[in-house]
């Protein structure tokens, strides 16, 4: 009589394990492609400041009335960011155990071999992430949370104000055009990524469009960003 030698407890795991997988890439997919459409909206709501102060901190002051009197003054903006934490904590949460999981899978010389073969782009995209981690913290603290003004100007309760005291020291704007070009790195991978694990890829022009226009939303997005802090730097445009 024949015997099944596989222990009955192991037959599920490699299919739960997959299971998990896929879900912890589509969980990836969605709440990156949440912050996309964040990044794109954010990124043209700044260059308002192009408009003057007056301007800008009229656009500010429509982001915390939206949905008024159902909502109060700022509520709605404080829901969106909610959302967005809870999305960045899903999708840092996913990308840890996708990559924990990676290197747990390189048990054999040969796969230690195929892992080190790993692109630089994808390289970037682990450690552009944690660096993007790193700043939206000291940029939340600096222009949302406490709002630390590092410039000479006073700025007040005048957000444009902010925005032009603090881009008009040289070492914010570096550190920002750093920040810029791990975002768009972080942007063309994952709009790749994300259009592979919903299943966009499956041909050749497929392919070529997802590869495309996460380039064209990285340098959109990158350069739409680093227009208002050189502009500042530079004396374009002034706070008065």
């Amino acid at each position: 009589m024949a015997t099944n030698t596989l222990p009955a407890t192991g037959t599920p795991r490699p299919a739960s394990a997959r299971r998990t997988t896929v879900f912890m890439k589509l969980l990836m997919a969605l709440s990156g492609a949440l912050f996309v459409l964040y990044v794109l909206l954010h990124m043209y709501g700044n260059l308002k400041i192009f408009g003057g102060v007056a301007a800008f901190d009229e656009y500010a002051l429509h982001l915390r009335t939206i949905l008024m009197p159902i909502l109060p003054f700022g509520g709605f903006l404080w829901i969106f960011r909610a959302v967005l934490v809870v999305s960045l904590v899903a999708h840092a949460y996913a990308a840890f155990w996708l990559w924990s999981r990676a290197n747990g899978a390189r048990t054999t010389r040969y796969v230690a071999k195929q892992a080190a073969k790993a692109t630089l782009r994808s390289r970037m995209m682990r450690w552009g992430g944690i660096a993007l981690l790193l700043f939206l913290v000291w940029h939340l603290l600096q222009f949302t949370i406490l709002k630390i003004n590092v410039g000479s100007e006073a700025a007040g309760d005048s957000a444009g104000k902010l925005v032009i005291s603090s881009f008009q020291v040289w070492w914010v704007v570096v550190i920002y055009l750093l920040a810029l070009v791990a975002l768009g790195m972080h942007l063309w991978h994952g709009v790749w990524s994300a259009a592979q694990t919903l299943g966009w890829t499956s041909s050749t022009k497929a392919r070529r469009a997802a590869r495309t226009t996460g380039l064209v939303i990285a340098l959109v997005t990158a350069i739409g960003f680093a227009l208002p802090p050189l502009a500042i730097l530079f004396g374009i445009v002034k706070g008065s």
